[in-house]
C-alpha cells in the first residue's frame, strides 16, 4: 500500500479534523502517501483530491468542522457512479480509503470495498446513532454544547420565573437529549424512542414550582416535535409563562471535547492499521472502552444500543 484516501461525508461533525490528523500522520509514519477527497463521494467521483503532509493537519484537532469539506451525495447508490470513483481512485493511485462519516457513508465504503478499493469506516455524527460503537465522533462535543446552551437559557429561565423547551439534535436517536438532559438538570426529558405524556410533564412543573422552583427547563429531540409546537401543547394544561428555543446547528460546530479528540485519534490510527494489514469492509468503534470493528454489513443489521438508564434516572428524580 502506497497512497491512502481519506474523506468526510454527511453531516459535519467536531472530531473530523482529528481523525483526519490521526490517519495522515499514522499513514506518513508508515510511509505512505495521504490523499484527502474534498467534498466526500461527490468530490471522490470527480477526482477532488489533495495530498496531505503533515504541516497540513499539525494544527486541526483543537478545530470543528472538517477542513476537507462534505456533501451529501446520494447518486453514489448507482452502481455506475460507484464504478466511476473506483476509476478516480485508481488513476491517481489511491489503493485504500478511510470514510468517516454515518450510515450512508458505510453504504458507500462498503461500495468501494466491493469494487477492490478496500475501505474502512469511521463514526462520525453527533447523533451517537451507529451500532456497535459507545460514542461516535462528534457526540460528546454536541452534548457539551447543548449542556452549555442550557445552563445560560437557565439564568434566563430562572430570572422571569419561566419554562423553557429547548430542542436538542436527534431525529432518530434521543441519545443527546437524555445525556444533556440529565447533565443539565432537565425536569423532562422526551425522546422518540420512548413514549412521553405531556400532560404528566405540565403535572411535573407544577409541582416544582409549587415545591419553590423558580424554572422549568424540558428537553425535546428533534424527532419528537418541533419545541414551539410541544410549547403549545403543553400550554394546554397550564399556565406556564413559557419560551420555546431550537438549538439547531450550533450543536454540530466548536473545538471537539477532549474525548472526541482522543476518541477520533484512536479510530484514526488504528483504521490505518487495519488497512496495512488488507483489511477491508470494516466500521470501527469503542466499545466497553475498547477498539472495536465489525463488517460494514453487520451495521445495516444492528441497532445502536442506548443507554435508557439515563431517562429513567432523570424520571425517578424529578416525577
Amino acid at each position: 500500500m502506497k497512497r491512502i484516501g481519506i474523506l468526510t461525508s454527511g453531516g459535519d461533525a467536531p472530531g473530523m479534523n482529528a481523525a483526519i490528523r490521526a490517519v495522515t500522520k499514522t499513514a506518513i509514519h508508515h510511509g505512505i502517501e495521504v490523499f484527502g477527497i474534498r467534498y466526500g463521494f461527490a468530490g471522490l467521483v470527480v477526482g477532488d483530491f489533495v495530498p496531505l503532509t503533515e504541516a497540513d493537519v499539525d494544527h486541526t484537532i483543537n478545530h470543528g468542522g472538517t477542513f476537507l469539506y462534505s456533501a451529501r451525495f446520494p447518486e453514489f447508490e448507482q452502481k455506475e457512479v460507484q464504478e466511476k470513483g473506483a476509476a478516480q481512485l485508481r488513476k491517481h493511485g489511491i489503493e485504500t480509503v478511510i470514510v468517516i462519516g454515518g450510515d450512508g457513508s458505510y453504504h458507500g465504503a462498503l461500495a468501494l470495498t466491493r469494487l477492490g478499493i478496500n475501505s474502512v469506516g469511521l463514526p462520525g455524527t453527533i447523533d451517537n446513532d451507529i451500532p456497535y460503537t459507545d460514542y461516535t465522533i462528534g457526540y460528546d462535543s454536541a452534548c457539551r454544547t447543548g449542556m452549555d446552551a442550557i445552563d445560560k437559557i437557565r439564568d434566563t429561565a430562572s430570572s422571569h420565573h419561566r419554562v423553557f423547551i429547548v430542542n436538542v439534535m436527534g431525529r432518530e436517536c434521543g441519545d443527546i437529549a437524555m445525556r444533556v438532559g440529565l447533565a443539565s438538570g432537565a425536569d423532562a426529558i422526551a425522546i422518540p424512542e420512548r413514549p412521553y405524556n405531556i400532560k404528566e410533564i405540565a403535572e411535573t412543573l407544577k409541582r416544582g414550582f409549587a415545591n419553590g422552583k423558580d424554572n422549568g427547563i424540558v428537553v425535546v429531540a428533534e424527532g419528537v416535535m418541533n419545541a414551539n409546537d410541544f410549547k403549545n401543547e403543553l400550554l394546554k394544561y397550564g399556565d406556564f409563562d413559557a419560551r420555546a428555543n431550537i438549538l439547531g446547528h450550533m450543536q454540530r460546530g466548536g473545538a471537539p471535547t477532549v474525548v472526541d479528540r482522543v476518541n477520533a485519534t484512536k479510530m484514526g490510527n488504528y483504521a490505518v492499521k487495519l488497512l496495512l494489514n488488507g483489511k477491508g469492509g470494516l466500521a470501527v468503534g469503542i466499545e466497553n472502552g475498547k477498539l472495536s470493528t465489525h463488517d460494514i454489513l453487520d451495521l445495516f443489521d444492528g441497532k445502536h444500543q442506548s443507554d435508557y438508564a439515563l431517562l429513567n434516572i432523570n424520571d425517578e428524580m424529578t416525577k
